[in-house]
């Protein structure tokens, strides 16, 4: 079901928000073969350690499984190999200089369609460690709560 910008969100990387801090986004293009996107489209993907890299000015997302289209049998491709992504020059120019500073990573957040194009948004990130991440996970706990206290007092 398309949300209100028109995208059709297939799969989010869940784990990503928790293991890294988002500091900037961006929308790119995949470049795949016929049998993978009707495999995206049945939501067979994983994003489970999936990057992206910067390699020779073109931007590439390695890990990410997209599982063979089982009615595509000999035209299927290896479900882990490197995908393109479409991202204008002066962008992946940004996210090289970005990426270039110690301790930032370029990871997948999640898999949609716009206007029957399979885009996926990359974030910029920097890794969590342990105790930042129990410190999220409180923090979000004490908002819950509070929340809830709040609407228990209107009834």
């Amino acid at each position: 079901m398309p949300d209100s910008s028109g995208r059709r969100v297939v799969a989010s990387n869940r784990k990503a928000r928790h293991e890294y801090e988002v500091l900037d986004t961006l929308e790119a293009g995949l470049v795949l073969k016929g049998p993978e996107v009707k495999s995206i489209r049945a939501g067979k993907v994983a994003f489970q350690d999936a990057f992206a890299r910067v390699d020779r000015g073109e931007l590439w997302l390695y890990s990410f499984h997209i599982s063979p289209y089982e009615q595509a049998n000999r035209f299927n491709v290896d479900p882990l190999r490197p995908r393109k992504l479409l991202v204008k020059r002066d962008e992946i120019a940004r996210l090289a200089q970005k990426v270039d500073e110690k301790g930032l990573t370029l990871v997948p957040l999640d898999l949609y369609f716009r206007r029957g194009m399979a885009k996926m948004t990359i974030a910029v990130a920097r890794g969590r460690k342990l105790y930042d991440k129990r410190e999220k996970l409180k923090r979000q706990t004490q908002e819950r709560e509070a929340s809830r206290a709040m609407s228990e007092g209107r009834r």
